[in-house]
């Protein structure tokens, strides 16, 4: 026997995600971790007995419910599934998939679509921040077809505006949680930051590699790795992470200068395995780094001394643009992007039933289904 859950897939940005509204799993933590555990098919390289893809961009949970705040709408826990182990990781954000959390919750009758465009106000349980995503509502429905391309999605889809404030140390508390702009971990520079994203910057010069190689050719480079995965673990230490030899953070981002225009050019460790694009959090924080006088970035980057700033971000299938804005201080006080999103599919995934039988739950949550398909 198989116990059903309710659950849409959803492509986010650059990622893909299976959401759940929370009521439709475990209350328990550790029962809900081994149910997520058993969607995704992992531990498994390939994730074979279930919806996870194998890459660490397909093996992502978004969990919303409604909001008890009086300033958001809707709750929004991330969870990251590591593929070959038995973790499921809450320590970071994800950006791309906050992207589908808006039309997910309006798709789930959390609340109700406005005419021509939705803005719905989301709170970031993993780092308690704020978000405010608006969405194309044409006819008070999602609208999911467009003309707008991000890069690493080959067709357009319509856009989704994320709008940040006060992102600066979500994680870590503080924007350079070592208080320095630079440090130096065995023999090698490094930048620790954290804007909605803790990332520790390394130019790849400092490394002996170009800064431009595929990330196939950088995931092959075991001694490279090992060198990173080495200053990582020290860095999680100095950012306030305490042990991160089993957490996805921080994401280690090898920097050099831009080849096509940009601001900067990167190539992102998420973090053992070279990620083909970059994180819409993780480009914030190398964003925001190539603003700060004194860091690994700033010394490669091309910025100007404007006070609201769109910072193309190089990465290996294209760029990612952030929209960064400033005050007389020189201190960042928002930030934004444009990302788009779209439902795969809206269904019941399966898990086995002796891992968890909740079918009294399923049945409540079809009747919630069918009262707001009416």
């Amino acid at each position: 026997m198989q116990t059903k859950i309710r659950c849409m897939q959803m492509r986010g940005g650059t990622s893909k995600a299976a959401y759940f509204l929370a009521s439709d799993l475990p209350q328990n933590p550790a029962l809900r971790d081994q149910v997520l555990l058993a969607v995704m098919g992992s531990p498994d390289a390939r994730q074979i007995d279930g919806i996870g893809g194998g890459d660490s961009l397909t093996s992502k949970v978004a969990i919303v419910s409604q909001s008890s705040r009086a300033d958001a709408d809707v709750d929004y826990l991330f969870a990251q599934v590591n593929v070959e182990k038995a973790v499921v990781d809450y320590g970071q954000n994800c950006g791309n998939i906050l992207s589908g959390v808006a039309p997910f919750a309006v798709e789930r009758g959390l609340i109700a679509a406005q005419a021509d465009s939705t803005t719905v106000r989301i709170f970031m349980q993993n780092t308690e921040q704020l978000a405010k995503v608006t969405i194309q509502t044409p006819n008070a429905e999602v609208n999911y077809v467009g003309d707008t391309y991000i890069d690493g999605v080959p067709q357009p889809s319509a856009e989704v505006i994320l709008n940040f404030q006060n992102i600066e140390g979500s994680t870590c508390g503080s924007l350079l949680p070592t208080g320095n702009v630079k440090d130096t971990i065995y023999g090698v520079s490094v930048t620790c930051i954290d804007n909605g994203m803790p990332v520790v910057l390394i130019n790849a010069a400092d490394l002996g590699i170009i800064g431009t190689e595929s990330p196939q050719q950088l995931d092959s480079n075991i001694k490279l790795k090992q060198q990173i995965e080495a200053i990582r673990l020290v860095a999680g230490q100095k950012m306030n992470l305490g042990d991160v030899s089993n957490k996805t953070v921080p994401k280690m981002s090898i920097v050099s200068p831009a080849i096509r225009g940009g601001a900067i050019h990167t190539r992102t460790f998420i973090p053992h395995k070279c990620h083909a694009a970059i994180g819409v959090f993780g480009a914030t924080s190398v964003a925001t780094a190539c603003l700060i006088e004194g860091t690994v970035a700033f010394d490669v980057a091309q910025t100007s001394n404007d006070l609201k700033q769109r910072l193309n971000i190089e990465h290996p299938t294209g760029r990612f643009t952030v929209l960064l804005e400033r005050n007389e201080q020189q201190q960042i006080t928002g930030c934004g992007f444009i990302r788009t999103a779209r439902a795969l599919f809206d269904g019941f995934v399966m898990i086995p039933q002796q891992l968890w039988d909740n079918r009294q739950t399923q049945k409540v949550s079809q009747i919630h289904h069918d009262s707001v398909a009416v």
